[in-house]
Formats: structure tokens, sequence, C-alpha cells
């Protein structure tokens, strides 16, 4: 293994946006380690593609997310990345406040606000030691609904607008050896979106860019913001200017 190649741990990594930003991660010479849930030989295949590891792990756990990082260290033997991706919704009416249970904002901010929190702290360490120009990096990955009000729920939304400012404590917390910053997609083209006709209509008919992201906007922005070696504590908006109307 060659010790000098930096390596970029991308949780929910096996579709999607994930997906797209462990591919541009290895095409930009790094060690991928790619991550989920449950779609094991997904990962495994993947892992294999981009000559990366593949790491299985329940982000609702705190001890498999630990685990996560400690495996990622054992058989890299360094990270310099952490693109923290995955997160789970589901759809819940805003105006419905029953049936937006204390169950939902439990498990809602367990995966997308607590679960990065301990991935965080995990591998501090390491992201400290990292050798890269502008040291270790951390990007977590929001959404558009994290800044106005919307989205699928509202304690979706509210783990999300948590995630944006835990992205700006962290970034004050840990500089100058590890820069913090995330991005806020808003309607991104994957498979999961597909059938979101009214969200597709919107971007197509309100965005100055007339169209949603693709997953490869998402990547080429992490990529960059990885790159940067002075850029921390920004929550970047990647909407196609959906947000000037």
């Amino acid at each position: 293994m060659n010790t000098d190649q930096p390596v970029a741990l991308v949780t929910g990594s096996t579709s999607g946006i994930g997906e797209a930003i462990a591919r541009r991660f290895a095409a930009d010479g790094a060690l991928v380690v790619v991550h989920s849930r449950t779609s094991r030989d997904t990962g495994l295949r993947l892992a294999r593609e981009l000559n990366g590891i593949y790491v299985q792990a329940d982000l609702a756990d705190e001890h498999e997310s630990e685990q996560l990082v400690e495996r990622a260290l054992d058989q890299c033997g360094r990270l310099d990345v952490l693109v923290n991706n995955a997160g789970i919704s589901w759809p819940i009416p805003h105006a419905d406040l029953a049936a937006a249970t204390t169950s939902d904002w439990r498990r809602l901010l367990e995966v997308n606000l607590i679960a990065p929190w301990v991935l965080c702290t995990a591998a501090q360490p390491a992201l400290r030691a990292s050798t890269q120009p502008g040291g270790g990096s951390i990007v977590n990955i929001t959404s558009h609904a994290g800044v106005r009000p919307k989205g699928s729920s509202i304690p979706y939304a509210a783990s999300k607008a948590a995630l944006n400012h835990v992205t700006k404590l962290l970034a004050a917390a840990l500089a100058p050896e590890i820069r913090v910053n995330a991005v806020a997609p808003g309607l991104v083209d994957t498979p999961m979106t597909q059938d979101w006709t009214e969200a597709h209509a919107l971007w197509n008919e309100k965005a100055p860019m007339r169209r949603p992201a693709q997953p490869s906007d998402v990547a080429d922005l992490v990529a960059s913001l990885c790159a940067s070696t002075y850029l921390t504590g920004e929550v970047i908006m990647l909407d196609g200017g959906l947000n000037l109307r």
C-alpha cells in the first residue's frame, strides 16, 4: 500500500451522491473507504472497482460508527478526508404534528446528526495527523431543507439544520489542523428522487440553472472543498440558484 496516498472515508457510498463522491476521490488518486449499512455485495464490488476497501456499519449504532473509523485506519493506516454523506429520510406532512413522533425524531437525529458527530470525534486524531496540504478535511452533506423551511419532514429538516451549525462549530474548534465544511444540495437526480414529479418540475421551471443537480455536481464541489487549503466553516447551497427565487 502506498503510504503517501490520501485516504477518504465516504459514508453511504454505494449509490447516488455517495457513490459519485467515492468515484471522484478515486479518480483523483485517493484510496477510498466505501461504506454502507446493508448493501454489502454492492459495496464490495464498488471497492474492488475503485481499488479501495469496503466496511459495513449501521451508523445508528454508536459502537459500529466508531468501529467504522477504526477498521478504516487498521486497513489503510491513515485518514485524510471524512465525508459524512449517509442519511435517512421519509415523508411526514409538516402540518401533521402528531405524525412526527418522538421515535421519528430520535431515529432521524441519531443517523443524521449524532452519527456524524461520533465519526468526527473518532476520526479527529487521524485527521489532525494528515500530511495533506491544508491538513485533514471533513465535509458534511446536509440539505437545502436545513437552510430553507422545506423538506420531507420537520424532524429531517431540523437534523440537517443542526448539522449545518455543527459544521461551523467544528470548523472553529478543529482549526487549523482540520477544515470542516458542508454541502447543502437541493434536488439531486438519483434513482431515489426519480418519482418526485413536483420537485423536478420546480427545479426545471424555477431554478436559474433549469435542472436538478446530478450526483457528479455534488462530488465536484466536495472535491473542491477538500482541495482548498484555506476554506473552512462554510455551508454551501448547491441548488442551481433556486434559493434566489
